[in-house]
């Protein structure tokens, strides 16, 4: 998409549709919607407006055709209540328009405020809501979305504003490589082609990655990751992408869980809820993804994209409930339930990180637990870290990229329901607490590293769109993971 910047105003836009920011409040809707009839004439909105009870409140929106001399085809009122911060209301703007225009070719955004911060976030929901999957369609016109963006009422000369645009761009473009990832069919994307994927992304801006199959796997005494594996008939795969910057101020690893179809192994999952399972490698797209968008926007930080791979299946040699393995840390596991074998993945992998990256920080993304959507719901994912300081930054970047987080406990007294009579460990507790002694293992794995587990169960994949999370793959952790490497000193 091109976007560009215009000193013009909106009621002089040839653009097909022109989108319009609109509070709510009976003064401020009549406001509103006054300024836009002294322009198209009177009658041209309000009685519209009024049979569509559009009232200016958060996800409104009326499309509304242009009058009087208005060169635009259409005008698009964006509710936004409340709301007075003016990068949240350029986002939900950029969204918008992007998401609910078809036939229309080019747009242009009228910003309350036309700061580098509100340019970015336009961008940022423009390429965002011009989101559509349409790989396996075979009528493409699903997929028309408007070509070209103009964000009026830039000040002559201003600063920062075209690289603004250039780094909304970049977050987005990440955030649309995860979504895709996690919407492919899992006959076409399993570890192998993950790999390839994350390979050509790494080659086009010129990052490091490196892939280790099967064999390197072996090697490295991943027993719990390849246990997993088993049962498949496609090899594992590691992969890590390195982006590092000259003298960066701090090194963070992102780990990423890379299940591409979850069966449930031996303890099979019941079909309406494996039909999805597409979506359990959801953990390493945003990982992945964050280590692209570090590249492009050229942060002054080295950041690592950790991903283990592999499908969990039924095959002649699937593991075992009952399963002793030995981890690459050393420590024995029992399995208990092969449909808990996400955190099998991660614990390899996050030792290894640890001991070989030696990081600053180091955080995984992962679609780790059913109990983290009872907890919390669909639309909201867990956070684990001891670090207090680390949760605050984490949870502050969230904000202010519209991403719902809530911290749980780490709770120590669950620890007892890990005991194994013949192991070290089990690698589930019981039914209760089960997002808490998911992390509660994972964390034996990590030993006095500054570390973060997000469970992202839920907002990764959702059944309908709900506030900026599409359909499908939601691209979800990706933009929360860049805000808190941009503030990181």
């Amino acid at each position: 998409m091109r976007i560009s910047l215009s000193e013009g105003a909106w009621n002089k836009s040839t653009a097909d549709i022109v989108a319009i920011a609109v509070a709510s409040g009976k003064t401020r809707l009549a406001r509103a919607l006054g300024r836009i009839e002294a322009v198209t004439g009177k009658g041209s909105v309000k009685p519209l407006a009024s049979d569509e009870r559009f009232e200016g409140k958060p996800a409104q929106r009326l499309k509304v055709a242009a009058a009087g001399p208005i060169k635009a085809r259409w005008l698009l009122l964006v509710g936004i209540g409340d709301e007075k911060d003016a990068e949240k209301i350029a986002w939900e703007m950029g969204h918008a328009v992007a998401s609910i225009a078809r036939a229309q070719k080019s747009a242009a955004l009228e910003l309350p405020e036309v700061t580098p911060e509100s340019v970015r976030a336009a961008s940022q929901g423009l390429m965002m809501g011009a989101y559509r999957y349409t790989q396996y369609k075979s009528d493409k016109a699903t997929a028309t979305t408007i070509g070209s963006a103009v964000l009026l009422g830039a000040p002559k000369g201003a600063r920062g504003l075209t690289s603004a645009i250039r780094a909304g761009k970049a977050i987005a473009e990440s955030i649309n490589f995860a979504r895709d990832l996690v919407n492919a069919p899992p006959n076409d994307l399993n570890p192998v082609t993950l790999a390839r994927a994350a390979t050509r992304e790494s080659k086009k801006l010129g990052l490091s990655c490196r892939i280790w199959n099967k064999a390197r796997i072996e090697r490295e005494g991943m027993n719990l990751l390849l246990a997993v594996n088993k049962g498949s008939a496609i090899e594992p795969r590691v992969i890590h992408v390195v982006y590092k910057p000259s003298r960066p101020k701090k090194k963070v690893v992102f780990v990423g869980k890379g299940l591409t179809f979850d069966a449930g192994g031996l303890c099979i999952k019941p079909a309406a809820s494996m039909v999805d399972m597409k979506c359990d490698m959801a953990g390493s797209a945003a990982t992945l993804g964050i280590v692209f968008a570090a590249a492009r926007l050229k942060l002054p930080v080295e950041v690592h994209a950790v991903v283990g791979s592999t499908e969990n299946m039924t095959g002649a040699k699937a593991y075992r409930p009952g399963d002793v393995y030995k981890s690459r840390e050393g420590k024995t596991v029992e399995v208990i339930n092969t449909d808990a074998e996400g955190r099998l993945v991660l614990a390899d992998v996050l030792s290894w990180a640890v001991k070989k990256l030696k990081p600053d920080y180091m955080i995984d993304h992962a679609t780790l637990t059913g109990a983290c959507i009872v907890a919390l719901g669909p639309y909201r994912a867990a956070l684990y870290t001891d670090d207090d300081k680390l949760a605050a930054a984490y949870l502050d970047a969230a904000k202010g990229e519209g991403e719902s987080f809530w911290r749980m406990p780490l709770d120590k007294e669950l620890r007892s329901m890990l005991k194994s009579p013949i192991a070290d460990l089990k690698h589930i507790g019981g039914r209760y607490g089960g997002s808490i002694t998911a992390a509660l293992f994972l964390k034996e794995f990590v030993d006095e590293t500054t570390w973060m587990h997000l469970d992202i169960a839920g907002p990764a994949f959702v059944d309908r769109a709900h506030g900026r999370l599409p359909k499908g793959g939601t691209g979800f952790g990706v933009a929360t993971g860049v805000r808190f490497l941009e503030a990181l000193k």
